[in-house]
């Protein structure tokens, strides 16, 4: 299938498969702070400075308009 570039798709994660673990979830957001310009260590300390549900809710704060987390 061919889509437009200019209805690019959200980044899909499940939560419950190996790319929800926290880990990979980090990468995630480091990629995407170098691609958007966002200054990763104020968004990995945010995400590192609680439980895992802060780490998620966090990544939704600054990406959530670029990717979508299925649990």
């Amino acid at each position: 299938m061919i889509k437009s570039k200019s209805k690019k798709s959200k980044i899909e994660i499940d939560l419950t498969g190996p790319d929800g673990n926290a880990f990979v979830l980090l990468g995630i957001a480091k990629d995407l702070c170098h691609k958007t310009g966002i200054e990763w260590n104020k968004v990995q300390s945010e995400m590192t400075s609680g439980d895992y549900e802060n780490l998620i809710q966090t990544l939704d704060k600054y990406f959530g308009s670029i990717i979508v987390m299925y649990r």
